[in-house]
């Protein structure tokens, strides 16, 4: 069974999602095997880090900025915008899929791990995160 949910951004950044997988994982009622997620996107990913303190989030941010800036000359897919090619490669450098094991009903994430989009757009968008657990 697989469950889609829509999450709406506000613009580029880390949008922690781990409490919605949660509910979804526990409706879908997989007591022991795999979760994977999946962004239907090419311009935003998924990853899983840090949800204790607000300044990783902005150090990771900040990197991928300064990793892959806007507005270099050599990118000429900019049909929708500044922002278009670089947030393509900045999806191809995270992921758009994750796997995580599922112990007892509960995702198996780490004390301090959270699930996050990463939205690598400037305007806010729908994105919609397809999550499905199987038994193991």
């Amino acid at each position: 069974m697989a469950i889609t949910l829509t999450v709406s951004t506000e613009g580029r950044g880390l949008h922690e999602i781990t409490d919605r997988v949660h509910e979804a994982v526990s409706s879908i009622g997989v007591r022991d095997g795999v979760c994977v997620l999946f962004v239907q996107h090419t311009s935003a990913s998924l990853t899983i880090q840090e949800n204790a303190d607000p300044s990783a989030r902005r150090d990771l941010e900040a990197w991928m900025d300064r990793s892959v800036p806007e507005g270099q000359s050599e990118f000429t897919h900019t049909m929708e915008g500044p922002d278009d090619m670089p947030s393509h490669i900045r999806s191809m450098l995270t992921d758009v899929s994750l796997s995580i094991p599922v112990v007892d009903g509960r995702l198996a994430l780490g004390t301090w791990q959270g699930i996050y989009l990463f939205e690598h757009r400037a305007a806010p968008h729908q994105r919609r995160v397809v999550v499905q657990s199987t038994r193991s």
